[in-house]
Order: C-alpha cells, then structure tokens, then sequence
C-alpha cells in the first residue's frame, strides 16, 4: 500500500498530489517525491493559478476558511520545494515568490481600486469605487486623502 500510495504522489497530476501529502505520508524522506525540474515548475504555475482565480472573492472570509487556503498553499509549497511538514513555512513561502493567502487577496483588492481610480477598470467596477470627495456635497476633512467608497 506503501508504495502505492509513493507511485501515485509522484504520477497523478499536481492537483491529487497537494491533496496526498496530507493523507498517510509519514514525512520521511524516502516518502517524498523528488519533483524534476519542469515539473516543479508546472506545479508551481498551477498552484499560482488556482490561487489567482477570483481571489478578491475571498475578501472578508473568515479566518477559518482563510487557514484551509493557506494550508493548500503550505502544502504545496512543500511538496514544490522538497521541505518537510514540520519546517517554518515562511522561508519556503520566499524562497518561491509566494505571498501568503490573505495577503494575495489585499493585494489583488488593491489593484483592483487603483485601476477603478485610474480609469483602466471595466466599467462595472469603477461605478463600485468612489472616492470620498466624490460621494456628497459637503466638503470633508478627507477629500484630500484619497479616501475611497466600495
């Protein structure tokens, strides 16, 4: 069963093989699959992509389901660089270019106000973006801060 299990980590593609690390691995190195080269790489780009998509959606999840992406995210990390489970995550996480989950998506919502605000957004967000000074008629304190309304 043992080696099953090793022959289907390293065959199946990178999507069964993130959900596998977790499941019955013992964390010994002749458990791991030593990943190729272009291999790494297609795994990393999924693992990117998949992350990517539409993760302004996940602005104001919470917390808890915020930690079941991060661990997909650790889980893949490890399984691309090699590192055990119970290595610090953060150097691996640099190692890669990786941001971490919550922060991707903070990005990800700042990008997209600063394109509302330029004027490079598709229409329908820039009517969702407003900036303070533009939202009433009285003068503010903070219309000179750049302040924005979503």
């Amino acid at each position: 069963m043992a080696s099953l299990q090793a022959d289907l980590r390293c065959r199946w593609p990178p999507c069964v093989a993130v959900a596998t690390t977790s499941y019955g691995s013992s964390g010994r190195s002749s458990d791991r699959c030593h990943l190729t080269p272009s291999r790494r790489w297609s795994l990393q780009a999924f693992i990117s992509c998949r992350l990517g998509y539409c993760n302004s959606m996940f602005y104001g999840i919470t917390d808890g389901l915020m930690s079941r992406l991060q661990s997909v995210q650790n889980a893949a990390a490890r399984l691309v660089s090699g590192a055990r489970r119970y290595d610090h995550i953060t150097p691996v996480l640099q190692e890669l270019h990786w941001l971490p989950v919550r922060r991707r998506v903070d990005f990800k919502m700042a990008t997209l106000v600063y394109l509302s605000l330029s004027g490079m957004a598709p229409p329908y967000l820039a009517a969702d973006c407003q900036l303070v000074s533009d939202e009433g008629r009285r003068q503010l304190r903070s219309a000179n801060s750049r302040t924005c309304v979503v």
